[in-house]
């Protein structure tokens, strides 16, 4: 048998990886599906340095030449928009406070000579999140100024099983996410706050497991085939003792 050149070897690998990669690649309408800024979310803002709206929200518009005309609340519906009189439907969600004002300022201009729009903007669709060994999991309101021992605390992390020395604060993006390790036990031994960081909205923290809690987890899920069979086993054991007793007091 003619022996196959190493060359020809070398092609068809790379023409087996070439082909691999080709099938692995996601298709053109999974593509833009896909998440490619921030956390996903159709509007975002920071409301520490300027507040936003956000779906849920409300919004108050005030004014202080025409209030009987203009002194409404409304809340940002699912599209986003918010219902204001005499403009109908305005697409607000996403926006500042200050850039609401100069939109709504721009639109009620037609219909009144003098106008001073403030807005005030009341949160409710923001949060962030906490997962592990917390008793108060998921989605957070966001209050503002929150660090993330705050975070924690008010989630009360379990005393047993609560790994306070390895917490992780989780800013996920698509193009440069951020995780970072933070010790809260060495802040409450040693008093140093430098790692103390602001919680952002829609952060991510996760406190995990000890060593020892994750070894009981492990035990656990590994003991929990044997658990289920046990408790099947003595279910059933109960209720043919209980069929017996009734057969015998003459139920049956």
């Amino acid at each position: 048998m003619t022996p196959v050149p190493r060359s020809a070897l070398l092609w068809a690998a790379l023409g087996l990886l070439a082909l691999a990669a080709c099938r692995t690649s996601p298709d053109k309408r999974l593509l833009q599906y896909l998440n490619t800024s921030g956390f996903g979310n159709r509007y975002t803002g920071n409301a520490e340095e300027e507040n936003w709206l956000a779906i849920g929200d409300t919004l108050t518009v005030t004014d202080a030449h025409n209030p009987d005309e203009l002194n409404v609340s409304a809340t940002v519906d699912i599209d986003g928009t918010v219902l204001l009189p005499e403009i109908g439907s305005v697409l607000v969600a996403g926006l500042t406070r200050t850039e609401v004002e100069s939109l709504l300022m721009e639109k009620y201009s037609p219909y009144y000579d003098l106008l001073d729009i403030k807005v005030k903007i009341s949160t409710q669709g923001k949060s962030y999140f906490i997962y592990g060994e917390v008793a108060s999991q998921g989605a957070q309101p966001f209050p503002g100024d929150l660090t993330i021992f705050e975070a924690v605390t008010r989630a009360v992390p379990s005393r047993d099983s609560a790994n306070l020395g390895r917490v992780k604060l989780i800013r996920a993006d698509p193009r440069d996410p951020f995780v970072m390790i933070v010790n809260l036990r060495d802040m409450i031994e040693t008093g140093d706050s430098t790692f103390n960081v602001h919680v952002h909205e829609r952060d991510i923290i996760y406190v995990p497991p000890t060593m020892l809690a994750q070894v009981g987890y492990f035990l656990e899920a590994l003991t929990f085939p044997v658990r289920q069979v046990l408790t099947s086993l003595s279910t059933a054991i109960f209720s043919f003792g209980q069929l017996q007793l009734y057969q015998g007091q003459g139920f049956f």
